[in-house]
C-alpha cells in the first residue's frame, strides 16, 4: 500500500451511530420492497446499503415526491444519529498529520449537510461529495472526491463496515477498509481481503504512519 494522503469518509457506520428504522421505511414504502420489513437488518449501514442497492436499481423511475420524501427521511435518521466518542479526537489527529478528510457520501446534500452541521464536524473536511453533487450514488460520491481533491485512487481509503461498501471502494480502485464495528460480521469481512481494519478510529493515525513507514522502506 502506497503511503496515504486522504481518507474518504461515509457518515453512515464510519462516523455515527444512525437509526436503522428510517432506512427499513425508505426501503418499504419508496422502493417497494415490503417483504423486507419482516427480516430487517437492526445494522443501519446494512439498511442503507441495501436502500442505496434498491435506489440504483429503480434508477430514474423515483419521481420528484418520492425523491423529496427519502430525502426527508434520511435527515430524520441524522436527527438520531449519535457521533461515536473517538470521532473527533481522531479527526484532529490526523488534521494535524496533514490528512486530508473527505465526505464521500450517497445521503443528499441535506441530509449530510445537517449531519456535519449539528455534530459540528465540518471544520474537520476539506472535501464534500454527496450523490446530489456527485450525480449519483455508491461509487459515484467516491469518484467526485477523489477528483476535487486531486488524489490518486492508491494514495486514499475509504472506510467502510459492510460488504457493499467494501466492493464500491474496490471498484473506484482505493484502499478499503474496513470498520469493525461488530466482532462476528468482521470476521465474515475480513474474508473479502479488505486492505487493512480498525476496531476504532483511534487506530487510523497509527495505521497510516505504519503505511507510511512500510511505504518508505521500500521506495
Amino acid at each position: 500500500m502506497q503511503a496515504i494522503e486522504g481518507i474518504l469518509l461515509e457518515p453512515v457506520g464510519c462516523l455515527a451511530e444512525f437509526p436503522a428504522e428510517p432506512f427499513h421505511e425508505i426501503a418499504v414504502r419508496f422502493l417497494g420492497r415490503p417483504e423486507q420489513k419482516k427480516k430487517a437488518s437492526k445494522s443501519a449501514s446494512r439498511a442503507y446499503w441495501h436502500v442505496l442497492n434498491l435506489m440504483e436499481a429503480a434508477g430514474e423511475s423515483l419521481d420528484d415526491a418520492k425523491r423529496r420524501a427519502i430525502e426527508a427521511l434520511e435527515v430524520h435518521a441524522v436527527a438520531g444519529a449519535t457521533v461515536y466518542e473517538d470521532v473527533v479526537p481522531a479527526l484532529q489527529e490526523l488534521k494535524a498529520m496533514g490528512i486530508g478528510l473527505h465526505i464521500a457520501s450517497s445521503l443528499s446534500s441535506d441530509a449530510v449537510a445537517r449531519f456535519l452541521q449539528q455534530d459540528g464536524l465540518s471544520e474537520f473536511f476539506s472535501g464534500i461529495s454527496n450523490r446530489d453533487q456527485a450525480g449519483g450514488i455508491k461509487g459515484a460520491p467516491l469518484a467526485a472526491a477523489l477528483a476535487g481533491a486531486g488524489l490518486l485512487p492508491e494514495r486514499a481509503m475509504f472506510l467502510t463496515d459492510t460488504a457493499e461498501g467494501l466492493k464500491v471502494a474496490k471498484g473506484a480502485g482505493v484502499n478499503a477498509i474496513l470498520m469493525m464495528n461488530d466482532p462476528d460480521e468482521a470476521k465474515r469481512l475480513a474474508m473479502r481481503d479488505p486492505a487493512g481494519g480498525i476496531v476504532s478510529l483511534h487506530e487510523l493515525p497509527d495505521f497510516i504512519r505504519l503505511v507510511a513507514a512500510g511505504a518508505a522502506r521500500l521506495s
